[in-house]
């Protein structure tokens, strides 16, 4: 028998079998609900004086029975119904009313936040059988008011309506209203979402950095808002009210995914995901997944797997709605999407087994650099904020074509390359992954070996994005991380690049910033000063170079 769902206490053996048997009932798929099912959960509900829900579906049979309270009921899970972007969940809730009263709003805003089919309330008359039914379903349309039409009150006989029909007229207005946006099939559509008690202006950066991750990953924007709050809810982090506001919104926008600027613990992201039906990430998992798309090397792969794996372990407690929206998709493809819904102890395994491939990887490319080092050859690294036109510098250096691209984390693995000075001196240069505010701690454990290849450098050439508004804070997030890495003792170039995108009186304040250089990185000429300085403390006899390029 299947189980019931909700408060069985001091129920009577009888009771519950009596309520056992609702699972047995058939409903005509074009009906609410059948007379006679209407009867019999009218009856039970007067006896024991407690609403019973019905969780039905299109092929009309009941899929829970919950029991609630004199109150309400509470709706089990039903992640196992699948609701993609233009459909609906594919089940109906018909509920018992002890009193005669209408649709509450927790059954309106049940019916937005699942994408029920129909949302009906059955009130009970005074000898136990049905009264009158309310019903409401969703309404599509960004211009209502409220997401949800709602239907006058009338016994069950008197209703005339196809729920087969509704449904698939719903679904199809659902669709072309999803069509409109003339977004790529299969494309993730993103309300990004920033609950902060920061400044606004940071605030705002941080949300528009968000933007960028976004569009890297392949996700397309509908909207960006920010929620300034002086306590920021422990449980749901804005509070449960404005979570129904923002999912009913989302709906309305034909969102497919909701996007956390900030990192959600365990505990906020099962909360979250129970409450809404919607797949939920946060900044972290943002990241995880465009390092995903964007390793290449089998030490890329490998580091990014275990940073997956390094997130997801403490989030697989239980097996929840949450977890199934951690998996597969945006925020959770890469080597392991496949392997991530196992227990713990496989997870923990499987880390261990990542962790002695990689040192072995590692081991490798020790051997490799020790040759290299033989031959005395200094090393020069490139660092920076993600898209601050590293890979590009390097391209222009040393004519090669490494991918650059303007997007946040182009470049993942590093790539080395010779660049001569005039002298016959020979240096390695390297390009090296971005940096970004708040890196994911998982992260940055992966690629603790890749980002220790900087004590080896001589010189560090910082690139700072000149035109972006936010350039000292990326500057503070770069040096934050170097320090974190004992790495601020290693000389270090601060190189304002993009100086073709800015007014010429703010690039001649940068040119004019002592130890600092101003550059366009797309422009040969322009890195002549760059190269001189590189020179000369990477040489022990500077010369004039500009004839290098």
């Amino acid at each position: 028998m299947k189980k019931i769902f909700g408060n069985t206490g001091s129920l009577k053996a009888a009771q519950i079998k009596h309520i056992e048997s609702l699972y047995h009932y058939r409903i005509p798929p074009e009906a609410v609900i059948s007379q006679q099912l209407a009867d019999e959960v009218c009856a039970i509900s007067f006896e024991i004086r407690r609403q019973i829900g019905l969780l039905i579906n299109r092929a009309g049979k009941v899929d829970s029975v919950i029991i609630g309270d004199h109150q309400g009921i509470m709706l089990p899970d039903t992640s196992h119904y699948k609701a993609p972007p233009g459909r609906l969940k594919g089940l109906r809730c018909v509920h018992t009313h002890l009193k005669q009263e209408s649709l509450t709003q927790d059954d309106l805003t049940d019916l937005a936040l699942l994408r029920l089919d129909l949302m009906g309330a059955i009130t009970i008359s005074d000898d136990g059988s049905p009264g009158e039914l309310y019903l409401a379903h969703i309404f599509p349309g960004q211009s209502a008011q409220y997401p949800y039409e709602i239907y006058e009150p009338k016994r069950l006989a008197d209703f005339d309506i196809n729920c087969t029909e509704l449904i698939k007229a719903i679904e199809d207005e659902l669709s072309r209203i999803s069509s409109l946006r003339k977004v790529e099939p299969g494309t993730e559509q993103a309300i990004l979402i920033s609950v902060t008690n920061i400044p606004k202006r940071r605030a705002e950066a941080s949300i528009e950095e968000l933007k960028e991750l976004a569009r890297s990953s392949g996700i397309h924007v509908l909207d960006a808002i920010i929620q300034q709050r002086k306590r920021i809810d422990p449980k749901y982090l804005m509070g449960r009210g404005k979570i129904e506001e923002l999912t009913i919104y989302a709906m309305q926008q034909g969102a497919t995914l909701i996007v956390f600027d900030q990192e959600l613990n365990p505990s906020q992201i099962r909360s979250i995901t129970d409450k809404i039906d919607f797949k939920v990430i946060d900044r972290t998992q943002l990241i995880l997944d465009i390092f995903a798309q964007r390793a290449q090397s089998r030490e890329g792969k490998l580091q990014v797997e275990l940073a997956q794996l390094k997130y997801l372990l403490p989030r697989l407690i239980t097996k929840n709605t949450a977890l199934s929206r951690l998996t597969g998709g945006i925020g959770g493809r890469g080597p392991g999407e496949t392997k991530l819904e196992i227990n713990r102890r496989r997870v923990r395994d499987k880390i261990n087994r990542i962790e002695k491939e990689l040192s072995n990887v590692i081991k490798h490319r020790q051997q490799q650099k020790a040759k290299r080092e033989k031959k005395g050859l200094p090393v020069i690294s490139i660092i920076g904020y993600t898209n601050a036109g590293k890979s590009t510098l390097l391209n222009t250096l040393t004519k090669s074509k490494v991918l650059a691209e303007s997007r946040l984390f182009a470049t993942l693995d590093p790539s080395s390359r010779r660049l001569k000075f005039p002298q016959d001196k020979e240096v390695i240069i390297t390009d090296t992954v971005g940096f970004i505010k708040d890196l994911p701690k998982e992260l940055k454990a992966a690629f603790q070996a890749t980002l220790e290849e900087l004590e080896k450098a001589d010189l560090l050439l910082h690139v700072i994005d000149a035109s972006n508004p936010d350039y000292e804070s990326h500057i503070h997030s770069v040096e934050k991380i170097l320090s974190e890495l004992g790495l601020d003792r290693i000389p270090q170039i601060r190189v304002f690049n993009k100086m073709d995108l800015i007014d010429n009186e703010t690039a001649v304040q940068f040119s004019n910033q002592d130890g600092e250089v101003a550059i366009s990185a797309k422009t040969a000429e322009s890195l002549l000063p760059l190269i001189e300085k590189m020179a000369g403390l990477v040489t022990s006899d500077p010369e004039p170079v500009y004839n290098v390029i």
